[in-house]
């Protein structure tokens, strides 16, 4: 086993980050975010020409990222209305770093002051009212709930350390319009907002997600995973990230025992980390997981730089008492070709966590991209735990 990396490889990952973001900022390659005048000057005019056969009423609204959840929309909506919501902007994480947050998935959405809360996955996002009640919105992160309510399992005080702002335009359709046929009409043009072609786009293309797997719903859902064939025949899941993040889960019940092991096969074509990944502004990755009863994971990935086998827990703090990162290949040789992996999960679980946990509950597949913005992609397939000569086949 490799050391876990120590302060000056951490701040070494740091100091090259940094010197890309100033590289790029020197070279115009960084572009200011979109302000709120800006983004309401884009929209006005094409709200402003629906008449109200087709609108029955929007808002605009400017969200500090220092403001905690939740910002009232100043919109009542009943169930089975028509929402559309347009969005823009950024949370700035480390503005040094170039490291900042996208509305995608930084901004949420509850109808009532209970919830359940919900988010969309690009910067537009329409959906119908599943009850009535006020439309709030929250600016998520450095948040993370704690309950599907949306109340925040963090120190409310951690909003004070980002800043930034989004943008967002809340439209309420008149109820006889009809908002798919509206969107497929919509033509190209000086007088359309690329926003409103971005909806139209976002709902001729939708993305499923494999059967049987769900997506980690404090994180929030995801167009990250598909469901997928392999050129030789096997079913497999494709992932591809980009400045988001997300965790695709399967329940996967088997007890944990001397020799249960987690086998699969992966192709990773492109890692979306220049860097080690173990700082959290360098945090992006690929990896395929296993959670315990106990509530820990295990979760084994390649490393742009770490050496095989290095071991650490996850930086980000509302992470670091529960997961445990394994790096099981490393560098870029290899890339785009298939390989064959075999973990004995009890010896990994003694070895690196020691807890008490008797059984594994799932299986997740981590797709992160959100710190670098880069692009992560790969595939998998044939994946499978196997325990006291019993084979459960997840994929």
């Amino acid at each position: 086993m490799s050391r876990a990396p120590g302060p000056m490889q951490t701040i070494s990952v740091v100091a090259r980050l940094a010197a890309h973001a100033l590289k790029r900022r020197l070279t115009g390659e960084i572009k200011a975010a979109t302000d709120h005048q800006t983004f309401r000057r884009a929209l006005l005019p094409w709200v402003e020409s629906l008449s109200d056969q087709v609108l029955a009423a929007h808002a605009f609204l400017r969200m500090p990222a220092t403001q905690p959840p939740w910002t009232d929309a100043g919109i009542d909506v009943a169930a089975g209305d028509r929402i559309s919501v347009f969005s823009d902007g950024r949370v700035n994480l480390s503005k040094l770093l170039d490291i900042w947050v996208a509305p995608p998935f930084q901004l949420w959405l509850r109808i009532g002051g209970d919830g359940p809360i919900f988010r969309g996955t690009r910067r537009t996002h329409s959906f119908t009212a599943e009850q009535s009640g006020r439309l709030y919105l929250a600016s998520y992160f450095p948040g993370e709930w704690s309950d599907t309510s949306g109340q925040l399992g963090t120190d409310v005080r951690d909003y004070a350390k980002v800043s930034g702002e989004l943008s967002v335009l809340v439209m309420r359709w008149n109820a006889k319009t009809d908002v798919a046929a509206f969107f497929r009409g919509l033509a190209s043009g000086p007088s359309t907002p690329e926003l409103a072609l971005e909806e139209q786009d976002r709902q001729a293309t939708p993305v499923d997600s494999p059967e049987g797997w769900n997506y980690l719903w404090y994180l929030g859902p995801g167009e990250i995973f598909r469901p997928a064939t392999t050129d030789d025949g096997r079913q497999s899941i494709c992932c591809h990230t980009h400045e988001d993040v997300g965790i695709l889960r399967k329940d996967a019940p088997m007890p944990l025992r001397p020799g249960t092991r987690l086998d699969w096969s992966w192709k990773v074509d492109q890692l979306p980390s220049r860097v080690a990944e173990h700082t959290l502004p360098s945090h992006d990755y690929l990896s395929i997981a296993v959670e315990f009863d106990d509530g820990q994971d295990i979760t084994y990935y390649r490393s742009a730089e770490l050496p095989e086998e290095t071991v650490y827990r996850c930086p980000l703090p509302t992470w670091k008492d529960k997961e445990t990162h394994v790096v099981v290949r490393s560098g870029h040789d290899g890339l785009g070709q298939w390989l064959d992996e075999s973990r004995d999960l009890y010896e990994d679980y003694q070895r690196h966590i020691g807890g008490a946990a008797g059984n594994i509950v799932r299986i997740w597949l981590i797709a992160v991209s959100l710190f670098q913005r880069g692009n992560g992609s790969c595939e998998y397939a044939d994946i499978s735990l196997v325990a006291d000569e019993k084979k459960l086949k997840i994929l």
